[in-house]
């Protein structure tokens, strides 16, 4: 099987969705992961997280690159990474992610798949940096809001609502969406309603491997630092694996309907379908979310995926 090449853009380590699209990436034998930029607030917090699940997973081949630091902020899983020095990781570790970022692109000889689940900023920067990156590379993100949303996303309605990473860079968002390359995204229509329960979460929790144990664990702590009854929510389901779908639209879009709109990132942080707009790759609705949880259960659990 030729695999995709691609460079993850995260900001693991605020809500967990994250943690569990590394841990699907790393799963997905379709993807090859050539590098992985840490986004927005400390993101050195950001990479220690990645460093620790890549090494307890044997998967130090994977470089590293630490992505633009724009403040101090660290986030709920902090606890789980206070007492690990980066240094230790055997892999390669970039300090200029955007830099390490733009070099991967360039020296692909196949497009490279940006597979942005965190707000925009590095992507954005490194554009500026190098416009030429849009003609080697196409964007796949977990962004946006076209037609509805979660009950309570954002203190909402479950109406169209400004989603979080559009909303924490709208001028990012802006500049991304102005480039030529090919855009496909995972808006809340779809994304925001994928939940791990009874059987399939079962098998999660009680999967042994290294890195689902390491999964839990961040689970468990994210869970606390939000929920005072975080045991029988730990116990039973997970929180929404929005970051999961766009992992999924990498590689494939069965599960999935898809259509092309004219989509336009507003200043206040909307995803306006508008006819001046450029054309997006939308996941709008599922034809088949069952079998898209089931796929996901298959391949955490599945240790046949593990690099060996």
């Amino acid at each position: 099987m030729k695999r995709i090449p691609v460079i993850l853009d995260t900001d693991i380590g605020s809500d967990i969705d994250d943690t569990w699209a590394l841990a699907m990436l790393l799963q997905s034998p379709e993807l090859e992961p050539r590098l992985i930029v840490t986004e927005s607030g400390d993101t050195v917090y950001r990479a220690k997280i990645v460093a620790k699940i890549l090494e307890r997973s044997g998967r130090e081949e994977i470089p590293i690159g630490v992505g633009l630091r724009l403040s101090n902020e660290t986030g709920p899983q902090l606890p789980w990474v206070k007492d690990y020095n980066i240094e230790r990781y055997g892999g390669t570790i970039y300090e200029d992610g955007v830099k390490a970022l733009i070099e991967t692109v360039m020296e692909s000889s196949e497009t490279v798949t940006l597979l942005c689940i965190g707000p925009l900023t590095n992507i954005a920067a490194a554009l500026k940096a190098e416009p030429r990156i849009a003609e080697r590379a196409r964007i796949v993100s977990m962004l946006g809001c076209l037609y509805k949303s979660p009950l309570g996303y954002g203190g909402g309605d479950g109406g169209v609502v400004a989603e979080y990473n559009v909303r924490k860079d709208p001028e990012a968002a802006q500049t991304v969406f102005s480039a030529s390359w090919d855009i496909t995204i995972a808006p809340l229509d779809t994304c925001g309603f994928v939940r791990l329960e009874g059987e399939r979460y079962r098998m999660i929790r009680e999967c042994r491997s290294p890195l689902i144990r390491d999964l839990m664990e961040n689970y468990k702590i994210w869970l606390k630092n939000r929920r005072e009854d975080w045991r029988g929510i730990f116990e039973t389901e997970s929180s929404i694996l929005y970051d999961t779908v766009a992992v999924y639209l990498s590689f494939s879009s069965e599960y999935l309907l898809m259509k092309d709109l004219e989509v336009q990132i507003t200043e206040d942080g909307y995803t306006k379908i508008s006819r001046e707009a450029r054309t997006v790759h939308c996941a709008i609705k599922w034809k088949n979310l069952g079998a898209f949880k089931d796929m996901l259960v298959e391949r955490l659990t599945d240790q046949a995926h593990r690099k060996d």
